[in-house]
């Protein structure tokens, strides 16, 4: 049997779980409605698709609509194996094949890929991440224990002088990392090129007064030709660090941006809540977490404990363990908290992770500290040091996490 790529799927159907998985494995492959010319038992026998496992699961009571059937919803976790002779090592082939027009299919009532196994060949065939955790903490002089970010707020309505100011600020309070909000790239008031310009400022100022540079993510999503051109910008100017919006840009556009970057990339996964947060429907985080490692980038994120957003706890440990599980080998990543994340969330990240290799980007956690950013920064770098230590936030004797966990704590709630 020629190499395959196997896709899981959590299935749910009206008709017989046989004839749904048939369905998807036909239409992704050699078949489709009717019989056509030139089908032959050959071609089939060398690139149909196989149904590898059915195996039967609780159905949830919400069905896509349109679907065909009589019957009671049933579900199943199905895995389908696609030639790797279809494809190739092609991030452009493959997602037509295991994430395209299958959930159309009426035969299916929901369909959700959640995970993925790639031959050996897509290691071969792209680059992985240059800088990822290693790379990331030699470049902003920390080399050991958990990053600590934030996110330029407000969000939009900024000008380049207000970028000067709070840079500094946080660059001067310590901070590891600060990023543009993924709604703000080569926007009005605040032009890439301005922003550029008044950030590296800066950071030029404040690695003369502290022998440290913050890392500073700039948002460079835009058509491929121009984000290029956007990259070689920021690094022209001594920028250390770019942004994509990862879907809006698309993975194979961001495979293109690796093998030109010369800087860490930070993938931002704007729009995953339409992918992943129906259960019956769109990409599960761990398969999505290798299709965005395959494009090489170093930097992910994977939601938030205690998140904002819909994303339950369960799913951010697991989407953190994947990205830090080696994929074919390589292709290693450092694992993005964010979403109302503050001195609070430390314990709960530390216990469901079980590591400090990880940024945690908090932006009002941090801007909104009561205190100021650098009380905000101190808050959370003391939060965790006492997670570490095995000692309750609330017995830690700092004024700065006091005023978070008195400020936060009637905001924040879970």
């Amino acid at each position: 049997m020629s190499e395959q790529i196997v896709a899981t799927y959590r299935v749910l159907t009206r008709l017989p779980l046989e004839r749904a998985v048939s369905a998807i494995a036909g239409e992704q492959s050699t078949g489709t409605f009717v019989s056509v010319r030139g089908e032959t038992d050959e071609l089939r026998a060398r690139h149909s698709a196989v149904v590898l496992s059915i195996t039967e699961l609780p159905a949830p009571s919400e069905p896509l609509p349109g679907a065909i059937g009589d019957g009671p919803v049933t579900a199943g976790l199905v895995r389908i194996g696609f030639p790797l002779e279809n494809t190739g090592p092609s991030l452009t082939n493959l997602l037509p094949v295991v994430a395209g027009n299958l959930y159309e299919l009426r035969e299916l009532a929901g369909l959700k890929l959640v995970d993925l196994e790639l031959p050996a060949a897509f290691g071969s065939s792209y680059l992985p991440a240059r800088f990822a955790v290693p790379g990331t903490r030699r470049l902003v002089g920390r080399p050991s224990g958990v990053l600590i970010g934030t996110i330029v707020k407000p969000n939009v309505g900024l000008r380049p002088a207000d970028y000067v100011d709070l840079v500094r600020e946080l660059g001067l309070a310590g901070v590891d990392f600060i990023k543009d909000d993924e709604v703000n790239a080569d926007c009005p008031p605040a032009p890439l090129p301005q922003r550029v310009r008044a950030v590296t400022a800066a950071l030029d100022e404040v690695e003369r007064r502290t022998g440290r540079r913050p890392m500073y993510a700039f948002n460079i999503s835009d058509e491929p030709d121009r984000m290029l051109r956007n990259h070689d910008m920021v690094v022209a100017a001594g920028g250390t660090c770019v942004m994509v919006n990862l879907n809006i840009v698309g993975f194979p556009a961001v495979a293109m941006l690796r093998r030109h970057a010369r800087v860490p990339i930070h993938a931002h996964v704007t729009g995953i809540g339409a992918l992943a947060r129906h259960p019956g429907l769109g990409i599960g985080h761990v398969a999505y977490q290798k299709l965005a490692r395959l494009t090489g980038v170093d930097h992910l994120h994977c939601g938030g404990f205690h998140s904002k957003f819909y994303v339950t706890d369960d799913e951010v440990s697991a989407m953190v363990a994947a990205v830090r599980e080696p994929l074919l080998g390589g292709f290693p990543c450092l694992p993005v908290l964010s979403s109302a994340q503050w001195a609070g969330t430390a314990p709960v990240a530390l216990e469901r992770t079980g590591t400090t290799d990880l940024l945690v980007l908090a932006g009002g956690g941090v801007l909104g500290h009561p205190d100021g950013p650098a009380a905000g920064i101190a808050s959370i770098r003391q939060a965790w040091v006492a997670a570490e230590a095995g000692v309750p936030l609330d017995e830690v004797d700092e004024p700065e996490l006091r005023s978070a966990l008195k400020h936060f704590g009637g905001v924040i709630q879970k």
